[in-house]
């Protein structure tokens, strides 16, 4: 095979590691997703009591020590397991690989909020003597815990680092994994999102406080993005990394390619600290078309980040609406309504979800859409039922976050 610059510059999808609340691996959980299964259930956490939660049942011993769960984070455990899964899909020769040319860039919401939580639950009991808080917790709560306790499982020595981007945090991973290796700074990236965020109490008490936690008799049915009776969000857990490679990398050892990174955009609001705004949300698709060199019309699938807040789902609705509100192609989803609000993995579990489309030509729906909001009434929306569509050539996946941070990325079929 000959090498192109052109082929250097290309970045593709080689693995997916992933645990969601109703699937810990993408064939168990695109299969929840076509069935119409919700990951939700009833959740008691500290202080705030009963609740709902989307929780993640994946196996902490796969890839780590008893020991080495005790002193590491959730947060941490969730990486590791998703990088390891990550590259075991991609079937890359892991012994062999220069791990010195290995990146690790990992998207999060909010880190080391639950292991301060549960120190000074435990101190109090000691009537706050200091002697007793753990010695474990510096290396927890440090920004770069997530990627760093990845690398520490795997023995990667290259770079790592997280990137705190709210709930943008999943794209903006794979973002920042594709622009390391198009710069030369990595021959291979694991890259993507991971959260803990059930396990913090500061999270339910704070969307409780602000009206925004979803409540509901059954929690299959909590997570209603669109709907008229939505109430708010379901907070959840969970994690998906992706193994990205250059093109001509990936198709001299001949790997399976899920997907190229051919269009991204990352903007911000500068309005309001919760408020989104449309016309910048649709300015980043937009830009990330323009990057791609693509019209609205030719992209398969939007899979949008509705939260089930009120608000929110308009205000993303206007901005769709308002890129491609004119397409007569385009397939309109949403997976929060199956797993609930995974904040920093939300972005790279909601675009896994939708990957195998490339293949099967089925678009999962949205489901629990009883009544929908007509300020949320799109064209090719996909409601409680999947469709299928046949070609779907691209995919374009919004991830949008609190302080007005807005992220869009395009992955292409190869």
């Amino acid at each position: 095979m000959i090498r192109s610059v052109q082929d250097d510059r290309r970045i593709v999808i080689t693995g997916i590691g992933l645990t969601a609340p109703n699937g810990d691996n993408l064939a168990d959980y695109r299969a929840a997703l076509l069935a119409g299964r919700s990951g939700v259930d009833h959740y008691n956490i500290r202080y705030v009591g009963d609740t709902l939660a989307g929780q993640c049942r994946f196996d902490e011993l796969r890839h780590q020590k008893r020991r080495e769960v005790r002193r590491g984070t959730r947060a941490g455990s969730v990486g590791i397991y998703c990088a390891q899964e990550a590259v075991a899909d991609a079937g890359v020769d892991w012994a062999n690989i220069d791990r010195e040319r290995v990146g690790v860039y990992i998207g999060v919401t909010e880190h080391g909020n639950v292991e301060t939580e549960n120190e000074i639950n435990e101190i109090k009991a000691f009537d706050y003597d200091t002697k007793v808080w753990s010695h474990h917790h510096n290396p927890r709560t440090v920004a770069n815990n997530p990627a760093g306790e990845i690398t520490l499982n795997m023995g990667i020595t290259g770079p790592h680092y997280t990137i705190g981007a709210a709930c943008a945090a999943g794209n903006a991973g794979l973002i920042q994994g594709a622009q390391m290796l198009t710069l030369g700074e990595c021959d291979f990236a694991i890259a993507g999102g991971v959260s803990e965020s059930i396990h913090t109490f500061g999270i339910f008490a704070g969307f409780a406080s602000q009206g925004a936690l979803a409540s509901h008799a059954d929690p299959a049915r909590a997570s209603r993005p669109f709907d008229k009776a939505r109430n708010g969000i379901v907070v959840s857990e969970g994690g998906c990394l992706y193994t990205l490679e250059r093109y001509s990398d990936a198709a001299l050892r001949g790997a399976k390619i899920y997907g190229e990174l051919v269009g991204y955009a990352m903007t911000s609001d500068a309005t309001d600290f919760v408020l989104p705004n449309p016309v910048q949300q649709a300015r980043c698709m937009e830009l990330a078309l323009k990057r791609a060199g693509l019209n609205a019309d030719e992209i398969g699938i939007v899979s949008t980040h509705a939260t089930a807040t009120t608000s929110g789902d308009i205000q993303e609705c206007q901005a769709v609406r308002r890129v491609f509100g004119k397409s007569t192609r385009t397939k309109i989803n949403n997976t929060k309504s199956f797993i609930g609000h995974a904040m920093g993995a939300a972005g790279s579990l909601e675009l896994a979800g939708n990957l195998p489309s490339f293949h099967d030509g089925v678009v999962h729906a949205t489901i629990n859409v009883e009544d929908l909001d007509p300020e949320c009434d799109l064209p090719g929306l996909v409601l409680n039922e999947p469709q299928e569509v046949g070609d779907v050539q691209y995919i374009l996946n919004n991830s949008f976050g609190m302080l007005g941070i807005n992220s869009a990325v395009i992955i292409g079929r190869v």
